[in-house]
């Protein structure tokens, strides 16, 4: 099993970044496919970014590509979401999430571990 915690979340105004960092239990986080997604009020959870085990590949939603990096330490248990230019619509929870299948998995279906989000909030 995967424990996730997300932390560095916060309210921003346009324009702005922030690094979003998702800490794993376990001594095995380096065999799973992460992945960040999010959920604003009233729409469904949807995804943002996945980054495969071995670090060298991802993919983005179209939205927040250019704009959204993700990466992995697998040394240190952790996965990160370097938000830049923020916009009033990247407002939700953001959720990290761990898959045990190997690849680019973008549906949240596919994703046995889940964190407990963190808010963001860009204000305009």
């Amino acid at each position: 099993q995967v424990q996730l915690v997300e932390s560095g979340g916060g309210l921003v105004q346009a324009g702005a970044s922030l690094r979003l960092s998702c800490a794993a239990s376990g001594r095995t986080f380096s065999r799973y496919t992460m992945g960040w997604f999010r959920q604003a009020p009233g729409k469904e959870r949807e995804f943002v970014a996945v980054i495969n085990r071995s670090d060298d590949r991802s993919d983005y939603t179209n939205s927040v590509k250019g704009r959204f990096t993700i990466s992995r330490d697998n040394a240190k248990n952790g996965v990160y979401l370097q938000m830049n230019n923020l916009k009033p619509e990247d407002t939700a929870v953001y959720y990290c999430a761990a898959s045990p299948i190997v690849g680019i998995i973008t549906t949240l279906r596919e994703y046995a571990y889940w964190g407990q989000g963190t808010q963001v909030t860009v204000s305009s």
